[in-house]
């Protein structure tokens, strides 16, 4: 317990640090920080070591310090992420109203997706992904896609940091397996998620690109086994590719 709460202490100070050079607009010394903070000198200057290290914040000629480049890496992202999701919503709400399923939008974080939108239909029986909740790309339909974006090496790899974890009876199971299912996903330009991240639950995706034709986002129609339909797939590919140009 108490670990936990020095690394949640770690954690505050670390945020009090980098609040202060935010507000100050300007670079700052250590003594300056260390006052402002009400830090130990040594230990505001332990801290900053660390986000120095992860370039969350730099040194300039003359050692003060001042907000780093990582932070503005993350901004650029999470404002790509709001545009994505501001521009694809209204095209998500249409293609609910077509099918009367959930629909989902998803990006690629590592070896998962995750989930950053959705849309619900009124009607009692539906599946719900919960924004913000992940998945791994094996199991999912867009993850299968997102896996064909890159080369068998790649996704050899993937199978073996994942250990290709069980959901379900129908997760994939193998690297062979997962290699074939991809590449056939590939060649068809969707993909279907069969009972393999939850039971009783089946999934359309494809994948929504940008204008040079790079893969940035996935979008899913998750619904009951028992009333997912081939007839979906168009819709979600003319869905993606009114997103693609409204991104555009």
């Amino acid at each position: 317990m108490a670990q936990v709460e020095s690394s949640i202490q770690v954690l505050d100070r670390a945020v009090s640090l980098l609040q202060c050079l935010a507000d100050s607009g300007e670079p700052l010394s250590l003594k300056v920080l260390a006052a402002e903070t009400q830090l130990h000198p040594s230990t505001a200057h332990r801290i900053l070591a660390s986000l120095q290290l992860h370039d969350f914040i730099e040194r300039n000629e003359r050692g003060n310090y001042q907000l780093g480049n990582a932070l503005a890496r993350l901004g650029t992202k999470m404002r790509g992420q709001r545009d994505l999701r501001s521009e694809a919503r209204p095209i998500m709400e249409w293609l609910r109203d077509q099918v009367g399923e959930t629909v989902n939008l998803t990006v690629r974080e590592g070896d998962e997706v995750v989930y950053v939108e959705r849309v619900v239909p009124a009607r009692m029986m539906r599946v719900e992904q919960v924004i913000g909740s992940r998945a791994p790309l094996h199991v999912t339909a867009v993850g299968k896609l997102m896996l064909g974006e890159q080369d068998k090496e790649q996704t050899q790899r993937y199978a073996q940091r994942s250990k290709l974890a069980r959901y379900t009876k129908n997760t994939i199971s193998t690297s062979k397996q997962l290699q074939q299912v991809v590449q056939e996903c590939k060649q068809l330009g969707f993909a279907y998620d069969n009972e393999e991240a939850e039971l009783g639950v089946g999934c359309i995706g494809v994948l929504i690109r940008d204008r040079s034709g790079a893969a940035i986002a996935g979008l899913s129609i998750s619904a009951p086994i028992e009333r997912r339909q081939d007839a979906w797939v168009t819709l979600l590919q003319e869905a993606a590719q009114r997103i693609t140009a409204r991104l555009a």
